[in-house]
């Protein structure tokens, strides 16, 4: 059986307490349902008429138009509904009061991947706080976790590192879905809300999104594949380095690369740590922009071969040691800004815990480097069933 959406059993039999109220839609070009309709279009023509009033996106805008961080999304309007669209990554990171003043209840519709850093459970976490202040309920429509839901990973947030990519204690593998992570938020920020939580129907926590029979809408212009998304909650550390992750090119995050690296040299000191269930494959490239743009850069595409033993965080730390070691006198870590931050360092945000980068500055193994979350890892692992909703 094919995994049924939030969103679809939502529409087979929408809930009482959404009839009659005016509704707002956090969504993007991902928000559809199994026949790649969208979610805008579906409530607008199900509901009673006149119930969707306005419309808000995230990151990278309505339709995943904008390439990279900190390009911002302006207003519009949705002509064939009729209403407007707020952008959530532009002058506002979370809906304004009057922007709310509309609206009785905000149905999210997001499609997340399974990783800290990736900023959709950050605008939700922004808008249910904005919802509680100005009495308006969130619905959330429940969506997989592309990379399953039974493995966590990596470091939890350290305060001091907040940011948009973290505003709240997670790993960077949280192995949650949205509407887990939702009810998270309600606890961790004690919200006083109305809150709803539409789940999905056939999906178990063992399930990659292979295995759901859903199709895959890119969320985001850098997330093009599913192969994508396993990758990048270990690949998107390179974003706070002079090495590309691979943006400006056809696999954003599965190849990486730079003009100064060797890459025999950095593979037989990274193999030395004897990670499973991946290869990686040499691979030159040419950013078309960002990064060494126009550059031809050496590296790696990184092919996942089994990804239940493949553990994507350690990986890509393992690999980023071997390659500090290999290139003492050209790895850097990227300065800042980063996502509206201008004096800490890109890398504590991204990882999340300035303890982890400077072990590695430190040179320490990257099995080493895991007992500094080990602890808190484990704290989070036996709090999480209180949030799951699937077995």
């Amino acid at each position: 059986m094919n995994v049924r959406t939030g969103l679809e059993v939502f529409l087979e039999d929408p809930p009482s307490w959404v009839r009659g109220r005016r509704l707002g839609l956090l969504c993007n070009q991902a928000s559809v349902d199994t026949l790649l309709r969208h979610s805008k279009d579906l409530i607008f023509s199900t509901m009673l008429p006149g119930q969707l009033k306005c419309l808000f996106s995230p990151q990278h805008g309505l339709y995943a138009e904008k390439q990279d961080n900190m390009k911002e999304s302006p207003d519009d309007f949705a002509q064939t509904l009729n209403i407007p669209v707020f952008s959530l990554y532009g002058k506002d990171r979370e809906p304004s009061p009057d922007q709310l003043s509309g609206i009785d209840l905000l149905v999210v519709d997001l499609q997340d991947i399974g990783c800290r850093v990736y900023t959709f459970i950050w605008t939700l976490y922004l808008a249910m706080k904005a919802c509680a202040k100005a009495g308006v309920g969130i619905a959330v429509l429940d969506r997989p976790n592309p990379l399953g839901g039974e493995v966590i990973e990596g470091n939890l947030l350290a305060r001091d590192c907040r940011s948009f990519v973290g505003l709240a204690p997670l790993p960077m593998r949280h192995g949650m879905t949205i509407g887990e992570i939702a009810g998270f938020f309600m606890e961790e920020q004690g919200l006083d809300l109305e809150f709803h939580i539409v789940k999905m129907q056939g999906w178990s926590r063992e399930m990659d999104f292979a295995a759901t029979g859903l199709p895959w809408i890119w969320p985001s212009p850098n997330m093009p594949t599913l192969d994508t998304a396993t990758v990048y909650p270990g690949q998107v550390v390179w974003e706070g380095t002079n090495v590309s992750e691979g943006r400006g090119t056809t696999r954003p995050f599965e190849i990486f690369g730079a003009p100064f690296l060797d890459p025999d040299a950095v593979r037989k000191e990274a193999e030395k740590w004897s990670l499973p269930g991946f290869i990686l494959r040499e691979q030159s490239f040419e950013p078309a922009f960002h990064k060494w743009s126009g550059k031809r850069c050496r590296g790696f595409q990184i092919h996942v071969t089994n990804r239940l033993e493949y553990r994507p965080y350690i990986t890509t730390l393992a690999v980023l040691a071997a390659v500090k070691r290999m290139h003492p006198k050209d790895f850097a870590w990227k300065d800042p800004p980063y996502e509206y931050e201008f004096e800490r360092l890109p890398a504590d945000l991204i990882i999340g815990d300035k303890r982890v980068r400077e072990a590695l500055d430190a040179g320490t193994g990257p099995m080493d480097i895991q007992s500094v979350w080990a602890r808190d890892l484990k704290d989070f692992e036996q709090a999480r069933p209180a949030w799951l909703l699937y077995p």
